[in-house]
């Protein structure tokens, strides 16, 4: 074996390892350091001889952890834990998740080169819409008090880095830091209660307070100099917390009313703490500078009379404005504004109207201030978040609305089996009800509680445009797409609420979303979109809109058809959707549907954008964001300024830049993966669901059952109570997975369909001159690199049967073929020889995470035996934290 490059370690990670040992030896004493330290030495020194090519001694590390008492195990575990949640901050802050080019400037510069000017780039971003969407999908293991103490000492670390020795409190920033340490230390890794909506409400909520109301104002405020003029506000976050009922019964509607009640707070409080400041700073006296009669009038209608700011316009009106903005407060929250002012005002009908006085004041304003500035920054925060914050997304399955429409249909006399009726009748009957204004609910009917509850939700819906503005909630997300039906019947459900209102010209004010999810469902895709714009009222609706959203689902199609064959029908999908939406006339609107590990559509998103088929951007994307990946790309205000303009990046080149494979390539390359796809599924299928015993394989292999005792979200694990595959959500499917260090849904079926594929020349070729090949192969690889088949192999010993112990042969097998298959296309001698970066990060945290599994295995052996002590269980649930955080992207 070729002798790996030495790891540098950078100056961060030795310092901040260094005073995370100051602290286990401090609180946890010196024979738990000696013994930790014991343990990294023999891991890393193991990991050290593998790198050099020397044979490695299998049984040193477990030797050591056999003398690790079970009190001692736990407090092991979180520091291994806590070491590699300081390396991750560490890397972060040096950059390595950053990526050549990932920002609008040189994306500019890049477009400009190709002959791209800048007034096309405006007319696109005029129309344009950037919108990562937060969802609770439950992947984050660590507490929020944790990540907030890991944002204060990446804080700290900035001051570091600006030469300070003393924070604004004066205290030393190195102790400053030791003491977030010390905190993180002593604070409780695992959550003592499953969490709730309201708690998955108020993490994201934090999010989009602290961090996007004020990154992206100043985002944009870069982006103006990038472009040398003001540009649109065209990047607005998403969530779907509150909203997403979709196999969650506890999302009802007042979860709903919870989340748009709670944002609202948020953002007018923002707003009224920035206007009051502005009333601070804009101290403007008509004895220097004659004021705009707009301001002028603004000030006189505000009812401030004080003597003392009798020549001072400018906070007269702020007075005036802070007044209604207060009063819009009250009657939005139902709260009294932070600062209660002594004035009255009616409040703001709209943002629009919020935003037109704020615009009033920069128009008066000398050249040196009307641009720019806090005043500037409120601007565009109004632009972009209103007074809803975040555009919030219903979700439901469409199984829940054919029942529910079904007994509306049924009570109202209208149909009594809507749910025998074949397509064709289904849609002929779902139109007719559309076009009649006649409500089908009675408030004399009794319906089921899941009909009620489906009711209540729209009707929570249009309570909310009406109170927060049609901004507020915009789509309607139907899981499990497969008809034009599926669609309709969330119109007829609208309907009854006035969200959808029939006539010559029909609106709706929110729009029905397919979500295609499995392999068969992408493939019907462009006939199912097809047949949804030739109805008339629909093409109507579509063209008056602008665009049509479709969102594509990557965790349920890789589950169904593994890596190879999830990729490559996604990017069909979309590419066969393009003409469809070229025929209606409707702009083409993708949400992404990506998960954080590889086998859930994880991995870089600004290579993912940019390797999108031509023509499929079109400058309006959205994309999921969830779990631990909101905290690694939005958990402090540089890491989100950073992420959010690589994906407007990778946006803007995506949608502008020509065409970069010819005709002829493009079929050569086409053709190629349909036969690696094809080999990849039947591959990957004969594994996971024609292999007997292989969903009891994977139970016993894998903590699956272990990881459901986190309670890392509110939603249940399985859509049923079934054990099947086909029931597992994607989350614990991919999560489980990479507990075990076999991160099987990232590559299986890979290595056959490379090894059964005879032109290997074409697939270099492939590798190097397509995007969509070479991202695919990327993620491939780095999730190749962080799993680990001799640690696999000892996971494999948890299952029961010897014959069904035997389906680890076919993977480890698979694995091989798998890492061979990759070096031979990419020209590799070893993997991630050509990305240094990622290379040294995970070859980093690779001695700190094999203990960790191997302690995870031997209490997952005595808890399956009976055995009943608490902190065996404990062991095993701090053991899934540590191993997530040190493998950053595993759910």
């Amino acid at each position: 074996m070729a002798s790996l490059p030495a790891i540098a370690n950078n100056s961060d990670i030795r310092f901040l390892g260094k005073l995370l040992g100051d602290v286990i030896c401090a609180y946890g004493g010196e024979r738990l350091f000696e013994a930790t330290e014991t343990i990294r030495k023999a891991s890393v020194e193991r990991h050290r001889d593998v790198s050099e090519g020397k044979a490695a001694d299998n049984t040193a590390v477990d030797l050591s952890l056999e003398k690790l008492s079970l009190d001692e195990t736990l407090d092991f575990v979180r520091g291994f834990m806590l070491f590699s949640m300081l390396a991750n901050l560490a890397e972060d802050r040096q950059g390595i998740a950053a990526e050549d080019g990932a920002d609008l400037a040189s994306a500019i510069a890049q477009l400009e080169s190709e002959g791209i000017d800048r007034a096309q780039i405006r007319t696109l971003l005029d129309h344009a819409l950037i919108a990562p969407v937060l969802t609770a999908h439950p992947t984050e293991v660590r507490r929020k008090s944790m990540i907030d103490h890991r944002n204060r000492i990446a804080e700290l670390m900035g001051l570091r880095d600006l030469g300070r020795d003393t924070t604004p409190d004066g205290d030393s920033v190195d102790d400053a830091i030791l003491r977030q340490i010390a905190l993180l230390w002593q604070t409780r890794v695992l959550r003592r209660d499953r969490l709730y909506v309201t708690d998955e409400v108020d993490t994201a909520l934090s999010y989009l307070r602290d961090v996007f109301l004020p990154a992206l104002p100043a985002l944009y405020q870069r982006w103006d100099r990038a472009l040398g003029e003001r540009t649109p506000s065209f990047l607005r976050p998403g969530s779907w917390i509150g909203g997403d009922r979709d196999g969650n019964p506890y999302v009802a509607a007042d979860s709903l009313k919870t989340a748009l009640s709670k944002a609202s707070e948020a953002v007018l409080g923002y707003y009224c703490d920035a206007v009051h400041a502005l009333g601070a700073e804009l101290s403007i006296s008509t004895e220097h500078a004659p004021a705009d009669a707009a301001v002028q009038a603004l000030a006189d209608a505000s009812g401030d009379d004080a003597a003392s700011r009798s020549d001072e316009p400018y906070r007269r009106a702020l007075s005036g404005i802070y007044a209604r903005l207060s009063a819009t407060h009250d009657a939005l929250t139902g709260k009294h504004a932070p600062r209660p002012g002594r004035l009255v005002g009616e409040p703001y009908a709209n943002p629009a109207d919020f935003r037109a006085d704020l615009v009033t004041l920069a128009h008066g304003l000398g050249i040196a201030l009307k641009t720019g500035g806090a005043l500037g920054r409120l601007i565009r925060a109004v632009e972009t978040f209103g007074f809803h914050l975040a555009t919030l997304d219903l979700r439901q399955n469409s199984a829940v609305h054919e029942r529910v429409v079904a007994e509306l249909l049924k009570v109202a006399g209208v149909e009594d089996d809507y749910l025998s009726l074949d397509e064709d009748a289904r849609v002929a009957l779902l139109r007719r009800e559309l076009a009649n204004a006649r409500p089908l609910t009675s408030r004399f009917a009794e319906y089921s509680e899941e009909t009620a509850g489906e009711l209540a939700i729209v009707q929570a819906a249009a309570d909310a445009h009406a109170a927060y503005g049609p901004a507020c909630i915009t789509n309607y997300i139907v899981s499990m797409a497969q008809s034009v039906s599926d669609l309709l019947e969330v119109n007829l459900l609208l309907k009854e609420v006035g969200l959808y209102r029939p006539g010559d010209t029909p609106t709706a004010a929110i729009m029905a979303v397919p979500l295609f999810e499995t392999i068969g469902d992408l493939e019907a895709a462009p006939a199912v979109m097809t047949a949804w714009f030739a109805l008339p009222e629909i093409a109507t609706i579509s063209k008056a809109r602008g665009h049509q959203e479709v969102m594509i689902g990557y965790s349920d199609s890789n589950k169904d058809g593994g890596y190879l064959t999830s990729t490559w029908q996604l990017s069909k999908a979309s590419t066969a959707l393009k003409p469809v939406f070229a025929a209606a006339g409707v702009g083409m609107q993708l949400f992404h549907g990506r998960g954080g590990a590889v086998g859930r559509g994880g991995g870089s998103a600004f290579r993912a954008i940019r390797a999108q088929p031509s023509g499929t951007v079109q400058g309006r994307i959205r994309i999921t964001e969830q779990g631990e990946v909101i905290a690694a790309k939005y958990g402090t205000r540089d890491a989100a300024m950073t992420n959010l303009e690589a994906i407007a990046s990778a946006t803007l080149l995506a949608s502008l830049e020509p065409e970069r494979l010819s005709n002829a390539d493009n079929a050569s390359f086409s053709a190629a993966m349909d036969a690696l796809s094809d080999t990849a599924f039947h591959s990957y299928r004969d594994l996971v669901y024609d292999t007997e015993g292989f969903r009891t394989f994977f139970r016993q292999m894998t903590p699956i059952a272990e990881i459901a005792g986190l309670k890392i979200g509110s939603r249940p694990a399985s859509r049923t109570k079934s054990d099947r595959i086909e029931d597992l959500r994607a989350i614990p499917w991919v999560f489980s997975w990479a507990q075990a260090r076999v991160m099987l849904p990232g590559w299986y079926g890979v290595g056959r369909a490379i090894a059964d594929f005879e032109d290997k020349p074409l697939l270099k070729d492939m590798a190097q001159g397509w995007p969509l090949f070479a991202s695919a192969l990327a993620n491939l690889e780095m999730v190749l690199a962080k799993s680990d088949i001799g640690i696999a192999e000892r996971y494999a010993g948890l299952v029961e049967d010897d014959k069904l112990r035997e389906i680890f042969t076919t993977i480890r097998d698979g694995w091989h073929q798998t890492h061979d298959g990759l070096l031979t296309v990419t020209g590799q001698s070893r993997l991630l020889e050509k990305h240094p970066a990622l290379d040294a990060s995970i070859r980093l945290r690779l001695p700190y995470i094999e203990p960790l599994n191997l302690l995870q295995i031997e209490l997952i052996k005595r808890r399956r035996a009976g055995e009943d002590d608490p902190r065996i269980g404990e062991g095993i649930l701090l053991s899934i934290n540590a191993i997530a955080t040190a493998l950053r992207n595993s759910g």
